[in-house]
């Protein structure tokens, strides 16, 4: 949810979608037995106050119920498919290609979820975050602000936009 109680809707492919349930899976059932093992068997080590593999285990298992608990969230508010992005206009699941301020340099990226691998090599940005959330909408020739995480404000042109194709 965001600052404004709405619900973030995450969109991903089909297949983003079953390597995340995968991992889900993995993690409830076998990945949570190895771990409990693995804390049982150091438990039977003895002293516990400096016992590493016991206090390792531990942190690897908070770490794994973090981790299931954002998969959970993550999976029941995402939406499989293709993002209803209007053509030319920037969104989720499009690649755009923009230039930051002043800088001549181009920069492409996919607007969608860093949980979405399929991209391969091109860089991914969330449609949540400031820059995602400032072009959103946005076409070829205009230009947006958005603040940076320093609080200084950085003006963005956008340059291309095309339907990301996988």
């Amino acid at each position: 949810m965001t600052e404004t109680g709405e619900t973030v809707v995450t969109w991903l492919t089909q297949e983003a979608y079953d390597r995340l349930q995968g991992e889900l899976d993995h993690l409830s059932g076998p990945g949570r037995a190895e771990i409990v093992k693995r804390i049982e068997a150091a438990r039977e080590e003895g002293d516990l106050k400096e016992n590493g593999g016991y206090h390792a285990a531990k942190e690897e298992q908070g770490k794994a119920e973090a981790r299931i608990r954002q998969l959970k969230q993550l999976l029941r508010e995402a939406k499989v498919g293709e993002a209803p992005t209007e053509a030319g206009v920037a969104g989720p699941g499009m690649v755009v290609t923009v230039h930051f301020g002043d800088d001549s340099e181009k920069e492409r990226f996919l607007i969608g979820s860093r949980e979405d691998s399929a991209s391969g090599d091109l860089e991914i940005y969330s449609a949540h975050s400031p820059l995602g959330k400032a072009i959103t909408g946005k076409r070829v020739g205009d230009k947006a602000t958005y603040l940076l995480p320093s609080g200084k404000k950085m003006t963005v042109s956008v340059l291309e936009i095309e339907t990301y194709t996988g």
